[in-house]
C-alpha cells in the first residue's frame, strides 16, 4: 500500500511522444493556453524518438523530461512519468491532443466534486468537430461477437449490440462507465500507483481497458464527463501506419483475454474474434475490386497479418 502524501500539484500531466514533435507542440501550446486556476506540473517522455523535441523543450523550459533509451511503448513509458508524479490527479494526455477551453480545470472540478477514487474522462472530438469514440464497455464474449459480426454498426444507439453505444447517444451530464480512452485519462494519482500503473506488457492499444478493469475491481468508479471536449487527432496519426495498428490492436485484445478471462471464455472469445477478421480479409477485398478503392484493399491485407500475428499471441 502506498502511503498518502500532500500533492504538489492538482495534477500532474504526462504525455508520451514518439516522433510527434510537431502535434507535441501544438499540444502544449493549447494546453497552456486554455488551462487556468488549477496548478500543474507537465512530464514529457520521449520514447527515444529519432527526431530530437530540444526545440520544444526550449520552448517550455518548465517541463520535467524523461527520455527512454529505446521504445518502451505506452505503458512502460507512462510508467516512468507515474514515479515523478507529484500531483493528487494524474492525467494521461496523448501528445496528439489540442485544447479549445479550460478542459483540465473543468474535469478537475468535477473530479473535486465526486468520492474518491475516481477517474475521469472528457468528450473527444476529430479534428472536424465529429464525436470520437471516448468511452467503452468492457470486453466480454458477447460484445466481440457484435463487433466482429458488424451489430455494433447496425445499431449504434443500442446498449445491448455497441460497446460504444454511450458515444450516439445524447449524454447531457456526467455517466458512469468501464473505459475512458487513454488519450485523456484524469486519474486519482494514489489509486494508480496502489495498481502498480499500466501494465507494461501491453505495449501499444488496451492498456487503459486494462488499468480501468483493475480499478473498478478494485472499488474505483470511472466517470465521463460531457461539459467539456478536445480534439484527439490519433485517428489520423495511427492511419498512416495501419500494418502497425491491425497487428498491435489484435495482439492487446488477446492479451487483455487471456489475463482477465477464464480458460472456457478466453477460447470462446479467442474463437469468435478469429472468424470476425476471417470474414472482413474477403469482404473489404471484394468491396476494394467493386469500388475500386485501394484503402479497402490494404485493409484486407492488413487483416490477413493480422489473423496470422493474432494467431502467433494466441498459441504463446
Amino acid at each position: 500500500m502506498i502511503k498518502s502524501r500532500s500533492a504538489v500539484y492538482d495534477v500532474s500531466i504526462i504525455i508520451i511522444n514518439y516522433n510527434g514533435k510537431e502535434l507535441l507542440r501544438s499540444c502544449l501550446s493549447s494546453l497552456y493556453k486554455y488551462t487556468k486556476d488549477v496548478k500543474f506540473e507537465i512530464i514529457l517522455v520521449d520514447n527515444n524518438s529519432s527526431e530530437p523535441v530540444d526545440d520544444v523543450l526550449n520552448d517550455f523550459p518548465e517541463i520535467k523530461f524523461l527520455r527512454n533509451n529505446k521504445n518502451l511503448g505506452f505503458a512502460a513509458a507512462n510508467n516512468r512519468g507515474l514515479k515523478i508524479a507529484n500531483g493528487k490527479y494524474v492525467l494521461f494526455l496523448n501528445n496528439d491532443t489540442v485544447f479549445k477551453e479550460n478542459s483540465i480545470k473543468k474535469v478537475f472540478d468535477f473530479a473535486e466534486s465526486l468520492e474518491p477514487p475516481v477517474f475521469v474522462g472528457c468528450r473527444l472530438l476529430n479534428s472536424d468537430g465529429s464525436i470520437q469514440e471516448s468511452v467503452v464497455d468492457f470486453p466480454s464474449v458477447w460484445n466481440t461477437f457484435t463487433e466482429s459480426f458488424f451489430l455494433y454498426k447496425m445499431f449504434k444507439k443500442s446498449s445491448k449490440f455497441n460497446k460504444y453505444y454511450l458515444n450516439y447517444i445524447d449524454v447531457s451530464g456526467p455517466v458512469e462507465v468501464d473505459v475512458i480512452k487513454g488519450a485523456f485519462m484524469l486519474c486519482d494519482a494514489q489509486a494508480v500507483k496502489e495498481l502498480n500503473g499500466f501494465d507494461e506488457r501491453f505495449f501499444f492499444y488496451s492498456e487503459e481497458t486494462d488499468l480501468c478493469y483493475r480499478f473498478k475491481k478494485n472499488g474505483g468508479k470511472i466517470y465521463f464527463y460531457p461539459g467539456t471536449s478536445i480534439t484527439h487527432l490519433g485517428g489520423e496519426t495511427t492511419s498512416k501506419n495501419l500494418a502497425f495498428k491491425f497487428i498491435q490492436q489484435a495482439k492487446a485484445k488477446i492479451q487483455f483475454y487471456k489475463k482477465h478471462f477464464n480458460s472456457f471464455e478466453f477460447i470462446l472469445v479467442s474463437l469468435v474474434f478469429y472468424f470476425g477478421v476471417l470474414i472482413r480479409i474477403p469482404i473489404y477485398f471484394l468491396t476494394g475490386i467493386i469500388r475500386n478503392d485501394k484503402m479497402m484493399l490494404i485493409k484486407s491485407k492488413y487483416y490477413f497479418a493480422q489473423l496470422l500475428n493474432s494467431y502467433k499471441n494466441f498459441t504463446k
